[in-house]
């Protein structure tokens, strides 16, 4: 089977999806009272907006819990399916400029929990809205990339067209919402600008649609950051009434960002010479010959086959498995510190339901030592996994978009948690 077309099983997946698809819709307009009043705004939206109100950090129930893993999962098969047909890359590149776009997230959702965006527009920045709508973005920013992969100055112009239309539509229409400084705001926004035409210049050797992603996320990030500077430097009262807190910085950073990087620094050290001499026998880490299945490929002793021999070690200098890695820490970590030492609480039910198990041990703090613990052994566990599985071509798209769902449960609120703890929010 080629590998642009689907499998029977795939074909029934994205037929079941478009079909529970149509009944959501169709209900929702015809039958508005049922799945509306009755599941969407009590489970969904509702939650949405008081998260996004003055009360702030609606938590989560197991309804909505349940809803948003089913639609990742969903989001995972379908994708991996239309991925493939498309071709789109999934080289280690892909995969950084992917991280790029995890960052994005909690870079914009902190400036949301600082009360920056007004009301109307908040909304858009609480999960799961943020990632849908960032989504979608990341969606422009690879068709750019596509349609203008011959021509190096108009996908910068035309990525900074579209980081006019963000920036313009959904970040600087808020910069009067409170009292608060513009230098460092103004000042990140035009670096946002900048960065986006050095990542184009220093990528000229990268897939056209990789390098316009990383680009437009990198933009973005910069632009974000410079607006967590205007909050430190300048803090504004929150819809709450009160001021940012007066948190602790090095010792936090240190430990929920630092020692995670250290960690994955080693683990990456582990796997370079093994990775490199994979390669130069002209295979992909995890990845069968081309033309073999998995069967035919366990049917006979390939023990001694480069594959074999080096892709367990391997595989942990890649960025799959270094964002996985640091993600899973960094949140584990994070939440430790912000829960046990500074007052924060958990939204998730499993999440809390770990630390509340964990606090009645009385050992360290609430109990979220044990929250990072499940964590750390999750991220081993993952990558052992990772380093044992062996995939044909058509499944590598299936195995990056099952990384990126990962990093987005981990990395992204890992990231969060620091950043409103740096900012005191």
């Amino acid at each position: 089977m080629e590998d642009t077309e689907f499998s029977n099983g795939e074909r029934i997946l994205l037929s079941l999806f478009g079909l529970i698809s149509l009944v959501v819709v169709g209900g929702l307009i015809f039958a508005p009272e049922l799945f509306w009043d009755d599941f969407v705004k009590v489970y969904i939206w509702d939650p949405i907006v008081k998260d996004a109100g003055t009360t702030g950090d609606a938590g989560y129930s197991e309804v909505n819990t349940i809803v948003y893993i089913l639609t990742m999962i969903a989001a995972v098969i379908v994708f991996q399916a239309l991925f493939r047909k498309w071709q789109l890359p999934v080289d280690d590149r892909m995969v950084w400029a992917l991280i790029s776009w995890v960052a994005l997230a909690p870079v914009l959702r902190v400036m949301e929990d600082a009360d920056y965006f007004k009301e109307g527009i908040d909304v858009l920045f609480i999960s799961p809205l943020i990632h849908i709508h960032l989504a979608a973005w990341l969606i422009v920013s690879a068709f750019i990339g596509h349609i203008c992969k011959k021509n190096q100055l108009s996908m910068l112009a035309m990525l900074l067209v579209a980081y006019i239309a963000f920036t313009g539509l959904l970040v600087l229409p808020s910069i009067h919402v409170h009292e608060t400084g513009q230098f460092w705001i103004l000042g990140g926004s035009i670096a946002g600008a900048v960065m986006i035409a050095v990542v184009i210049h220093n990528t000229w050797d990268w897939e056209p649609i990789t390098r316009a992603m990383l680009a437009f996320a990198t933009g973005l990030i910069t632009m974000g950051l410079g607006h967590w500077v205007q909050l430190a430097s300048t803090p504004w009262v929150q819809d709450s009434g009160l001021l940012p807190r007066d948190n602790e910085i090095l010792w936090p950073v240190l430990v929920v960002v630092v020692i995670p990087l250290i960690i994955t620094w080693a683990v990456w050290r582990q796997g370079v010479e093994d990775l490199a001499q994979l390669r130069l026998t002209g295979n992909v880490v995890g990845l069968i010959p081309d033309g073999m299945t998995l069967d035919q490929w366990e049917s006979e002793d390939r023990s001694s086959h480069p594959v074999e021999v080096l892709s367990p070690k391997g595989i942990l200098a890649t960025p799959m498995v270094a964002g996985m890695l640091f993600g899973q820490l960094c949140d584990g970590l994070a939440t430790m510190v912000g829960i046990d030492w500074f007052g924060y609480s958990e939204k998730h039910p499993l999440s809390d339901a770990v630390i509340q198990f964990g606090n009645g041990f009385d050992i360290l703090g609430e109990g979220a030592w044990l929250f990072f613990l499940v964590k750390a052994a999750l991220a081993t566990l993952i990558i052992w996994m990772f380093s044992q599985l062996r995939i044909e071509s058509r499944q590598q798209h299936l195995r990056v978009l099952i990384v990126l769902a990962v990093m987005i449960v981990g990395m992204a609120p890992g990231l969060r948690d620091i950043g409103r703890l740096i900012l005191g929010v």
